[in-house]
């Protein structure tokens, strides 16, 4: 199987097989020697060539980021054989947009005002989850409805946190 992936913004190309024992790996046409296993939900644990890695899947209404250590990075996986990824992809910004937590946590800071004007990207809250400050971005231009916590409040997973529209 081939996969374009696109990792905050550069774009790389994955071959991946499977073969008796593990997996046969190549990325952007070099050998990987990749050994995974799937931990937990949206949790892989990989070691490649020899280097022992835990990978986060945190999935947002609009982006797909991965977490490796504490580094997040932003990520697309596009099969090129299917007619979904030749097709436009659509910006999904269209109306309203929430803003929801995507974990537990208690919010440090309320970085944007109720109609304040923001960019898609900007920082509008900070949420603090397992002593790691989380900045959560407009997920498109415009205006900001609702904030819909405070700093100081305590948020579960999926909670919406503003709307901008």
């Amino acid at each position: 199987m081939t996969y374009d992936i696109l990792i905050d913004g550069k774009s790389h190309r994955l071959e991946l097989n499977q073969a008796e024992g593990g997996w046969h790996c190549r990325l952007d046409g070099e050998e990987v020697h990749v050994d995974a296993i799937l931990a937990r939900p949206n949790v892989i644990s990989l070691i490649i060539d020899g280097v022992a890695y835990e990978v986060k899947r945190e999935l947002t209404p609009t982006d797909t980021h991965i977490w490796v250590k504490s580094a997040r990075f932003a990520a697309e996986v596009r099969d090129p054989r299917s007619l979904r990824s030749r097709r436009g992809k659509g910006t999904g910004t269209e109306g309203p947009q929430k803003l929801v937590a995507p974990m537990p946590g208690k919010i440090v800071r309320v970085l944007a005002k109720e109609k304040d004007q923001v960019e898609a990207g900007q920082g509008l809250i900070v949420i603090e989850a397992m002593k790691m400050q989380n900045e959560l971005k407009s997920p498109k231009k415009g205006t900001v409805s609702q904030i819909l916590t405070k700093e100081g409040a305590t948020v579960t997973a999926g909670e919406v946190l503003a709307i901008v529209e």
